[in-house]
Formats: structure tokens, C-alpha cells, sequence
């Protein structure tokens, strides 16, 4: 069954409404000016709205990883797409800040995070071969929102008002994601008998609890923190210096579509390796080069300079994401994966929230990024050394039956 050709249907759908739901969650930047002007609320108020979102991605991804495991991805999902959809269309109503920080950053961050850990789990579920190519596919799909939401929202607002055009974003976002989440299927090795204790790569007894103690679930926290804490800072921020540069705004935002481009080539090409050398080895080489592609935007000044540290940047930090998810099924069970997965989104999340504000703490002691870049690579370092430690779980072998007397 793993072989069915319906596998890859799994994986389109996994990559379309992660895209769709990213590029809603992250439509707020660009509606950040207009709602601004029009309310008058501060831009610090309304754009610690996805601050607070990637707060509620991170306090939910395992709840809602757990509910995948226990009922399948399909209602989580589909429940995931209906929220956002309704969120987004509330949001677009909010009449003062706080309501609006609720509605946004509370709702549409704690649905997005029902997207990405049951799909990822219900994609390594899917796969025996080719594992790390078809969640670097799905993470792809989700890379693909900059280019594609994110224009949409821009081309809206420029003709409508912020609130119409949130409006026609939480229609898109229906019609689309919750369709699509009528695709998902249950992995066939959980949707039919349980496997035989051969068919797990590791104890197939295991417990949740057992699992969420293990040495290796706590490095795959710890990685993934110290991986998003190292990238965060310098998404967020790396167009704020260009600017500081003297580079004008709005060719300093390309150097962001560049670093996304570079990060959709990057995802297939560790998808790719990751299949033939081995997740662990990939994952591993890729902290470390992600490090010093961090600390190489303190010695850019010049657009040139920016596009090719961005390039290598976007290509090395998006490579790695997907291969957490084909580490943990690799080494827990399948009945699982929801749960671990959705823990290493959490991880990964609470790194995402760290950058904005660090970010900004740095620029306003020092009136320089510099030491925002030093302070991402010594956390690239890190990142890279608590990999090194990650040993695969024992694998069990099956008892052979007992021959009749």
C-alpha cells in the first residue's frame, strides 16, 4: 500500500494547504501598513500579532499532532482549515488592538499549527522509499506562500481596503484548504491492521510517555530550537539592514524573495541527499554550514553581496527543516508521529519567537545588526553540536516463530 500512486496525492495536498495556510498566517506584513493608517493602531501592537502566532503554533502543534495520531489527519486538518478561514474573516472585523492580537496572533497561529505536524506525519507514514524527497516536497509547497499569497494580499490591498482584502484572503483560504483536506487519508499501515513488530523501524511497544522522555526526542527539541533560533534573527531582520545600508526599500525586499527562491531549491536538494546519505548526516552538515551562511551577512554591504549571502543562506536553512520530520520516523513508531513531530514544531516555533524580538533588542543597544548575526551563528553552533549527539533508537528485530513439535 505504501506504494500506491495515492501517496503522492497525500504529498500535494500536504504541500497546498501548507502553502495556503503559511501565506495566510503571513499576509499580516504585508497588510501591516494599511491597517495602521486606517486604525491608528501602533505598528508594534499590530505586528506583535504574529509574535503572539507563533506563540499558539508552538503551544498547539502537539495537541494537535496528538489528535492526528488518536483520529486521523483528516478532521484535524479539515478543523485546522475552517478556524483559519473564520479567523482571518473575524480578524478583518477586529474594532480595537487587543481583539485584533486575539483573533490573529491567538486563532490564526494556534490553525495554522493543526497544517504542518499532521501532515508531515501522515506523509512519513505514507513512505518507506524516498522519505526525505517527499517531505522536502510538502516543506516546499509551504516555501512556495512568499511567492504566491503573499502577492495576492499586496495586489488585493492596493485595491481594496485592509479589511476587504482579509476578507477575500479567508475566502481563498476556504475554498481552497478545506477541499484539499477531504484528500487526506490515514496512513495504510495505520488505517488497516497493526504492522507486525518487524514492519517498525524501533520498539514497536513503546510508549507516548516512553517516547516523549527518550534522549532522542529531547535532542530533536533542542536541534530544531537552536536551528530556528540561528535563521529566525536573520529572516526576519536581514531586509531592516540592507535599509540601514542604504539600499532602497523596495529592493531591499527582494533580497528576501531571493532567500525564498534559493530555500525552495534547497528543500529538494536535501530531500534528495537526505535519501541517499542519510537524514542524520545531512541534517548535521547543514547546521553547520547554516551557521557561518548567518554570520556571513555581517560582512555584506552591497546588494551584490546580500543576494549571494541570502542565496546561500535560503538554499542551506530550508534544506535542513524537513529532515526532523524523517529523523522521527526513522526512530519512533508511526502511531506516533503526530506527537513527535508536532514536539519538534513546538520547539522549532518557540526558536521562530525569539529572532523579532532580539532582533530589535540588538539594533536599538548597538544601532547595528552586527551582533545579531554573531549571536545567530554562535546558536547555529549550537545547534550543530547537540546534533552530533543524536544516536538512533535500537532497532527491534521480530522473534522468529516457533517451528511446531
Amino acid at each position: 500500500m505504501t506504494d500506491s500512486h495515492y501517496r503522492w496525492v497525500i504529498v500535494a495536498a500536504g504541500g497546498l494547504l501548507g502553502c495556503v495556510a503559511i501565506g495566510g498566517m503571513f499576509s499580516l506584513p504585508v497588510f501591516l501598513q494599511p491597517i495602521a493608517r486606517d486604525t491608528g493602531w501602533s505598528v508594534t501592537g499590530i505586528s506583535s500579532a504574529m509574535t503572539i502566532g507563533f506563540l499558539a503554533m508552538a503551544v498547539t502543534s502537539m495537541i494537535w499532532g496528538t489528535l492526528s495520531d488518536r483520529m486521523g489527519p483528516l478532521p484535524v486538518v479539515l478543523t485546522g482549515s475552517v478556524v483559519l478561514a473564520s479567523s482571518l474573516a473575524l480578524a478583518s472585523l477586529a474594532t480595537s488592538l487587543i481583539v485584533f492580537q486575539f483573533v490573529f496572533g491567538l486563532m490564526v497561529g494556534g490553525a495554522t499549527a493543526a497544517i504542518f505536524a499532521p501532515m508531515m506525519a501522515a506523509v512519513t507514514g505514507w513512505f518507506d522509499t524516498h522519505r526525505s524527497l517527499a517531505v522536502s516536497l510538502v516543506s516546499a509547497g509551504m516555501g512556495m506562500a512568499p511567492m504566491t499569497m503573499s502577492p495576492l494580499a499586496a495586489w488585493l490591498v492596493s485595491n481594496h481596503d485592509w479589511r476587504t482584502s482579509m476578507q477575500i484572503v479567508a475566502v481563498v483560504v476556504a475554498a481552497i484548504m478545506i477541499p484539499v483536506s477531504l484528500l487526506v487519508r490515514r496512513a495504510p499501515a495505520l488505517a488497516s491492521a497493526p504492522p507486525a513488530p518487524s514492519a517498525e523501524p524501533v520498539q514497536a511497544e513503546m510508549s507516548r510517555a516512553q517516547a516523549l522522555r527518550s534522549p532522542q526526542f529531547i535532542i530533536l527539541l533542542l536541534t530544531n530550537f537552536f536551528c530556528c533560533a540561528t535563521h529566525s534573527g536573520p529572516i526576519i531582520h536581514t531586509v531592516s539592514y540592507a535599509i540601514s545600508c542604504g539600499i532602497p526599500i523596495v529592493t531591499a525586499v527582494t533580497i528576501y524573495s531571493v532567500e525564498g527562491l534559493a530555500g525552495m531549491g534547497g528543500r529538494i536538494a536535501f530531500g534528495l541527499l537526505g535519501d541517499r546519505f542519510g537524514a542524520k548526516r545531512i541534517l548535521v552538515l547543514g547546521l553547520l554550514a547554516q551557521a557561518f551562511g548567518a554570520l556571513g551577512f555581517v560582512f555584506v554591504r552591497e546588494l551584490g553581496g546580500f543576494y549571494t549571502v541570502a542565496s546561500v543562506f535560503g538554499f542551506i536553512y530550508a534544506g535542513t527543516m524537513p529532515l526532523y520530520a524523517v529523523l522521527a520516523r526513522e526512530n519512533f513508531p508511526l502511531r506516533m508521529m503526530g506527537t513527535v513531530i508536532g514536539g519538534t514544531a513546538m520547539a522549532g516555533s518557540l526558536g521562530m519567537a525569539t529572532g523579532p524580538l532580539a532582533g530589535g533588542l540588538i539594533y536599538d543597544a548597538f544601532a547595528s545588526y552586527a551582533w545579531l548575526y554573531i549571536g545567530s551563528w554562535i546558536m547555529g553552533l549550537g545547534a550543530f553540536l547537540i546534533a552530533m549527539t543524536f544516536r538512533p533508537m535500537p532497532v527491534v528485530k521480530a522473534e522468529p516463530a516457533a517451528l511446531p513439535a
